[in-house]
């Protein structure tokens, strides 16, 4: 497996400052019958990367309804996915469909992903970089969503200072790692500073929270929302604009290089259809939680609206090119990978031709770099 994609791949415990296994007894989940450690994680990053030998004889490749392209897609959990779900629910990309993967682990959407035994994904930037760095022909050609990490602590702990000795819950390899490491940076401190806690689910690290069993938490909408109304005295720590400015990117939308080659009109098409989803939610963000809300958010409605506006959807990622570079040199420094990527991980060409192809659409987005 390839503990990479998706903020639900990690449930292993450890603490940064020493890289030594936490004395917490939980169950651990299980990867293709082992448990997960650091070394397991690099080394399956590595064979996912790769692709599996025997991957095109596993899965067949998807039917095709006549003029319709199917890509078989893997996506995430939090808000930063609501213009993938739209494009699936309401048909927005024209002549293409997703087939979301169900898959018995998150970790294994994230093999998928990486072994090219599916097309496209939603996943927040630094899985990606992450895989990338192992050597997979991926490349990041959209945003898809912005903002909505957010850091949230116990009564009484209302500074970074007061976070020194205390648990901080968390995702392994994601965004919602970069957040605290970045906070307890600015305050002159690191990861040695606290007990970080990695946890596999995003209902998992919401409950945590709420059950008063850690004493911080970065979590992304609309959990992050969920779990600070749900315990009294809750205080919001940072919700990534003080350290990042607004509009920080989340999740983009990653497309295999082959698929690229392949079916370079449909995934255009499927960036379109994602533009699409971003005017709707932005002129109706009732009506686009109503739709997804359950089925993909597992968080009540009322929550998933609170939190809508908090992770909004930007397609047009562009301007958040230099920050999600500069968020490689965290995990570099957290040895997730060994060489910082540069500007490759990136093909704009395909946005940058939606955008011209369809001005009217572009200009009824409230956010996009332009």
């Amino acid at each position: 497996m390839l503990c990479l994609a998706g903020r639900e791949a990690f449930a292993h415990l450890f603490t940064p400052g020493d890289r030594k296994v936490m004395s917490v007894k939980r169950n651990l989940p299980r990867l293709n019958g082992f448990d997960i450690n650091r070394r397991h994680f690099l080394k399956q990053s590595a064979l996912a990367a790769g692709g599996l030998a025997l991957g095109k004889y596993l899965i067949s490749p998807p039917a095709m309804a006549a003029d319709i392209t199917t890509f078989k897609a893997t996506h995430g959990t939090g808000l930063c996915n609501c213009p993938f779900f739209l494009v699936k629910e309401r048909g927005l990309a024209k002549n293409v469909a997703l087939d979301f993967v169900t898959t018995p682990t998150n970790a294994d959407i994230a093999s998928l992903f990486g072994a090219g035994l599916v097309d496209v994904t939603v996943v927040p930037y630094t899985n990606f970089i992450t895989l990338f760095a192992q050597g997979a022909p991926i490349k990041i050609v959209a945003g898809s969503g912005v903002q909505g990490c957010v850091i949230v602590s116990q009564q009484g702990i209302d500074s970074a200072e007061k976070l020194r000795g205390k648990t901080l819950g968390t995702f392994q390899a994601d965004t919602l790692e970069m957040l605290p490491y970045d906070y307890l940076k600015k305050a002159g401190m690191s990861f040695a500073d606290v007990k970080v806690r990695y946890f596999g689910t995003s209902p998992e690290l919401a409950q945590a929270f709420i059950n008063g069993n850690i004493d911080a938490m970065c979590h992304i909408e609309p959990y992050a929302t969920q779990a600070f109304n749900a315990r009294p005295g809750a205080i919001r720590l940072s919700d990534g604009v003080d350290i990042y400015g607004k509009n920080y990117s989340d999740c983009v939308l990653a497309v295999r290089s082959s698929v690229l080659a392949e079916n370079r009109e449909a995934v255009k098409e499927l960036i379109k259809g994602m533009m699409i989803g971003q005017h709707q939610e932005e002129a109706d963000r009732a009506s686009a939680v109503k739709d997804t809300v359950g089925k993909y958010f597992k968080t009540s409605y009322e929550a998933t609206l609170d939190a809508a506006a908090k992770q909004p959807a930007m397609i047009d990622q562009r301007q958040n090119q230099d920050f999600i570079l500069q968020r490689a040199n965290n995990l570099k420094e957290l040895r997730y990978i060994q060489k910082v990527p540069g500007a490759e991980i990136f093909d704009w060409s395909l946005l940058n031709e939606v955008i011209k192809e369809n001005p009217n659409l572009y200009a009824s987005l409230e956010l996009k770099s332009a």
